[in-house]
């Protein structure tokens, strides 16, 4: 359960104020459609993040020992000082319906995710935690966590919530992860 609820508390703190949130936002805003906006966000997810912890899973099994794992943790490190760089809008593909919609914001969803933040961290969290299901799991709980206000809330959310106060605190997230996991490898 650890495993589950620190993947989704990390993702769902570093996607707040992402280009994956703000394409949320946009595609919901060009489609009016929340409900496929939001079903193409959760299969893009699973289908990115699935990907992404198998690779962490195996590549940790390749390379395990002290050195792979401060290079883990100095990636968290890493992410903290990216989780404070703001993203910026992605353009949004035409649909017509909400076949279309789901279709659009499935690829769209998934193209933009590829070397994102959120799925860096899903590769390192299940490099972390050895466990590709609950890291799978977690990390698309957390993005449904964060994408979904986002898809009915849209722009009133950083209204009450200035980004770079989000952005500030995944940065510190992150930091407490690579120090965590910097002192286990090291210990």
């Amino acid at each position: 359960m650890e495993t589950f609820s620190i993947s989704a508390l990390v993702v769902a703190i570093a996607e707040i104020g992402d280009k994956t949130q703000l394409l949320a936002i946009v595609l919901t805003a060009r489609f009016a459609r929340p409900w496929p906006v939001l079903a193409g966000i959760f299969v893009a997810t699973i289908a990115n993040h699935v990907l992404a912890a198998t690779a962490g899973y195996y590549i940790s099994g390749l390379l395990d020992g002290q050195l792979f794992r401060i290079a883990v943790a100095c990636g968290f490190i890493a992410m903290a000082a990216w989780a404070l760089v703001p993203d910026k809008e992605e353009a949004a593909p035409a649909a017509a319906n909400d076949a279309g919609v789901f279709v659009s914001t499935l690829v769209a969803f998934f193209l933009v995710e590829i070397g994102d933040k959120t799925q860096i961290a899903t590769t390192a969290l299940a490099a972390r935690f050895h466990d590709i299901a609950f890291v799978t799991a977690g990390t698309t709980a957390g993005m449904m966590l964060a994408n979904a206000p986002a898809v009915f809330l849209g722009e009133k959310m950083t209204q009450i919530a200035p980004l770079r106060y989000v952005r500030t605190a995944a940065a510190l997230v992150f930091l407490a992860l690579g120090i965590w996991a910097l002192a286990e490898a090291l210990g």
